[in-house]
């Protein structure tokens, strides 16, 4: 039987949290969180900020196995918000950027028959491609681009800067446009 995440005081209880998500893995890491339907309970004080560090209620949580468990139950449903979900309740928490961050590119091959692989900072190896696109977006405060990859369901990465410009090193100019072949299809990645 599945635990009821709402504590007694306000808000949601951590550890209960943590529990019903380690009773919910198929052996590999992997739940089957887009088949689950709970009912939504709510938010929790939890971000995922832009450089990819996880934080409950102002505090980082610095243990890596705690924020795999938590990246393992992580959903983006269609009225775009994130959330939490295990199969009795599903948490919204807040998210600044990408719900991971791309910390490594491999790039084998070139030109339109190469193939483009990002390492997330949850060890998650993604092929870049027509099943998981590069997209480009622009930070609204710095004016600067904003490199995603998809990663699984509606997840995203955001490609850290290092990345980025290794990821640039192997693209290839369209006129006025810089872009990079992967699997085959063609991502813009910004005007010249």
């Amino acid at each position: 039987m599945t635990e009821s995440l709402k504590s007694s005081k306000e808000g949601f209880d951590l550890a209960a949290l943590i529990k019903a998500a380690r009773s919910q893995g198929d052996g590999d890491g992997q739940r089957p969180v887009d088949r689950w339907n709970p009912d939504y309970c709510g938010e929790m004080d939890m971000v995922i900020k832009s450089d990819g560090s996880w934080w409950h209620e102002g505090t980082r949580i610095t243990r890596q196995p705690l924020v795999e468990l938590f990246a393992s139950i992580l959903r983006k449903d269609d009225d775009g918000e994130t959330y939490l979900v295990t199969p009795v309740e599903k948490i919204r928490i807040e998210v600044e950027a990408g719900h991971f961050t791309a910390v490594r590119v491999d790039v084998e091959g070139e030109g339109e028959s190469q193939r483009v692989f990002f390492t997330t900072n949850m060890g998650e190896i993604v092929e870049a491609g027509p099943e998981r696109p590069i997209r480009m977006d622009t930070d609204t405060d710095s004016g600067e681009p904003r490199p995603y990859v998809f990663v699984r369901g509606r997840l995203e990465a955001l490609l850290t800067r290092p990345v980025f410009y290794e990821l640039v090193e192997h693209g290839i100019i369209r006129g006025e446009e810089l872009g990079i072949y992967a699997s085959g299809t063609y991502f813009p990645l910004g005007n010249i």
